[in-house]
């Protein structure tokens, strides 16, 4: 198992940016995807991004292509999210989750039930 905690939310203007953080602990982090999640009021859990456990690969909802950049530092067990051109449509809680699983290289899971470990979320509120 391991243990996720995000930081890096708040509040911000629409058009701005937000650098989320997720420190891991617990378990060999390189060694596993990760993801970013997001859940606004009265909605599911969507997907936002993936990364492979090398770093060099990612994947991205439609809702983040060209605005949102996963990132990973396995020396500092850390993976970030990017958010920059924000839009009162990105307010939700973003959680951060490690892969189940220890996957090939290039690997990006994207479905919630791949997912074994989530952080407590971080909310994003973006102001009109």
């Amino acid at each position: 198992q391991v243990q996720l905690v995000e930081s890096g939310g708040g509040l911000v203007q629409a058009g701005g940016s937000l650098r989320l953080s997720c420190a891991a602990s617990g378990r060999t982090f390189s060694s596993y995807a990760m993801g970013w999640f997001r859940q606004a009021p009265g909605k599911e859990r969507e997907f936002v991004a993936a990364i492979d456990w090398s770093g060099g690969s990612t994947y991205y909802a439609d809702s983040g292509k060209g605005r949102f950049t996963i990132s990973r530092d396995n020396a500092k067990n850390t993976v970030y999210l990017q958010m920059n051109s924000l839009t009162p449509e990105h307010t939700a809680v973003y959680y951060c989750a490690a892969d189940r699983l220890s996957r090939r290289l290039g690997a990006t899971p994207q479905v919630l039930a791949d997912f074994g470990s989530w952080g407590q979320g971080t909310q994003v509120t973006v102001s009109s």
